[in-house]
């Protein structure tokens, strides 16, 4: 008799939770509504700097008119042919650079039998954390015509009037962000060498044909598609690139597009003329647009390359035998050039009074008075701010990755596909377009009933948008391995949407989602670009300090405040490394 009423009871209660579950299953609509608002402020963002384009005067005005002459001015102007000049060249030295270390670095890794890969991937992966304006800060002090101190050191020793060396240019310009950008080229190209079946190589092998030759006719014809995308990809992050034209470029007044849109937002005189200011940023996106169908195009032709064979492809080595030594070497003096002599000539800046060459004087004053000497008010706020953009960023970037996701992946809404493409198009815009759109959305149309211009949560909504690529991408691979069986036995056993959410698909989800959410946080943490239009006295993070005292040419002082950022960042690396080795998934840019 228990036992029946003890069935019943059960049986009762389960209908009731069931019940319940379905009545309030509310995730699916969190989730739609997430989506929903994630594509809105993307395409907020870009309507409002369209708008503002052709528009003349500001909104509100009664005098309000459109008109297309801020692109006349634009086009008129001889300047804006110069500065696309300059960014033509400084992205092909960019491509360049990256594109010839990294390309066969990434087959040396791939298709030989090189020892210590994996350090060197994880070298590889440090390199894409590094801050890019420590590094060009780094090489400012190395090679800068006036206070370099290779430049010093050589006039002194040789008797030189003039420094041999000068960064400053666009050719310096572009070598420093090429080196930046290799890992970028080496990750994305090594996976193409990975995947690529042996098989042919071995046959033009056996017909005759040196290395030399396969690698000629073989080897980068069947790797065409692929390189070609990485190539497409890294010219597209040159042309949008801003750290590194502004640390070295600006002060020298050699615009890019990015930094001439920037210079043009905050004039020496005057205020700034906005519709100029969102034309450059449109032409910005209509060339990132003709990038992004260039690369998309040459993804849609790729399977005419596939040779991977499935179960039978081995990948064959490569012995480099007499070669292995050099090829070592060569590993070693780009780590040492690229990173460890820029790192160390910060820190050598850092504990000094002024730049000057290694000696023993030198040595003497080293101290550090330039860290004890930081105004502690606005470095303190910079680490406040910092530590909450790192929190919240990468928080609402996953929280709203997943809501789009699983709108596209699970959901039968009409148009769903819609919020893929908004959710991917933040990946193919110049960052700095974002922040200008911020900027004059802020200004302009928000100002009157949500005053958030000057405050953290300007910075968090553009930092979102722009992370929103990144996440998508991550949660989108991650659900798409979940095979629907888990779900649809969860929903046999009563489950809702919203129980099969929490109790299947996010458990699933957890390592990509934690990944997504540490290689967020990193990147927000040295993020230069996005702040650099909005930032105030109030919001600035950490990367902003280290700009704002670069204006100022207090070299010694940025430099103290660029270390203290890879320092504080090494905590943050050992939690990345952690998931990583539970997680096992391969770092991507």
């Amino acid at each position: 008799m228990v036992s029946v009423v003890r069935r019943k009871f059960d049986s009762v209660t389960g209908q009731i939770s069931f019940k319940l579950m379905r009545r309030r299953d509310y995730l699916p609509g969190i989730m739609i509504s997430a989506a929903v608002i994630a594509s809105i402020a993307v395409f907020t963002l870009l309507v409002t700097i369209v708008w503002l384009s052709f528009v003349d005067g500001s909104p509100g005005d009664d005098d309000l008119a459109y008109t297309f002459g801020h692109y006349a001015s634009i086009f008129l102007d001889d300047f804006t042919y110069q500065v696309i000049i300059n960014t033509l060249m400084f992205s092909s030295i960019t491509l360049l650079v990256a594109l010839s270390l990294g390309l066969p670095m990434a087959w040396i890794i791939e298709r030989t039998d090189f020892p210590g890969k994996p350090i060197v991937f994880t070298m590889f992966t440090i390199a894409l954390l590094i801050p890019g304006f420590s590094v060009a800060l780094g090489w400012v002090f190395l090679l800068h015509p006036r206070i370099g101190i290779v430049n010093q050191a050589l006039m002194t020793l040789f008797g030189l009037e003039e420094a041999p060396f000068n960064i400053a240019t666009i050719l310096g310009m572009g070598m420093v962000e090429g080196l930046s950008l290799t890992p970028v080229t080496f990750i994305m190209t090594a996976i193409v060498f990975r995947a690529m079946d042996p098989s042919m190589e071995e046959a033009a092998a056996m017909g005759g044909a040196n290395l030399r030759e396969r690698m000629r006719r073989v080897t980068l014809p069947l790797a065409w598609p692929g390189i070609l995308a990485a190539s497409i990809y890294v010219f597209a992050i040159g042309f949008a690139a801003f750290d590194v034209p502004a640390i070295i470029g600006l002060p020298q007044r050699i615009f890019t597009f990015s930094t001439y849109v920037y210079s043009e937002i905050s004039p020496a005189d005057g205020l700034p003329e906005y519709g100029g200011v969102a034309g450059l940023s449109v032409i910005m996106v209509l060339f990132a647009v003709a990038l992004t169908w260039w690369y998309n195009s040459v993804q849609r032709n790729s399977s005419r390359y596939a040779v991977v064979t499935g179960k039978a492809y081995r990948p064959t080595l490569v012995e480099l035998g007499r070669y292995k030594i050099p090829v070592i070497c060569l590993f070693v003096i780009f780590f040492t050039l690229s990173q460890a002599v820029p790192v160390l000539t910060l820190l050598w800046g850092a504990g000094l009074p002024f730049l000057q060459p290694v000696s023993a004087a030198a040595i003497a004053q080293l101290s550090f008075n330039n860290f004890t000497s930081l105004p502690g008010d606005l470095v303190f706020s910079g680490i406040q701010n910092t530590g909450m953009l790192m929190i919240l960023v990468p928080t609402i970037t996953v929280a709203l990755s997943l809501g789009i996701s699983w709108v596209v992946l699970r959901s039968k809404v009409p148009g769903r596909s819609i919020f893929d493409f908004f959710a991917f198009l933040p990946h193919t815009i110049p960052s700095i377009v974002f922040s200008v759109a911020a900027w004059l959305l802020a200004l302009f149309v928000l100002s009157d009933f949500i005053p958030i211009y000057g405050t953290i949560w300007i910075l968090v909504l553009v930092y979102v948008i722009a992370r929103l690529s990144y996440g998508t991408r991550m949660t989108n691979t991650g659900m798409i391995q979940i095979h629907k069986e888990l779900e649809e036995s969860a929903r046999m056993s009563g489950a809702s949407s919203g129980g099969v959410m929490r109790g299947v698909v996010i458990p699933l989800l957890t390592p990509a989602m934690m990944y997504a959410w540490i290689w967020i946080a990193l990147l927000t943490y040295r993020e230069l670009t996005l702040p650099v239009v909005l930032s105030t006295g109030d919001n600035q993070p950490l990367s902003m300090v280290v700009w704002s005292l670069v204006l100022t040419s207090e070299y010694g002082h940025a430099s103290a405040v660029a270390v203290i950022m890879m320092a504080l960042m090494i905590p943050i690396l050992i939690l990345y490394w952690v998931i990583v080795r539970r997680t096992q998934i391969v770092p991507t840019s």
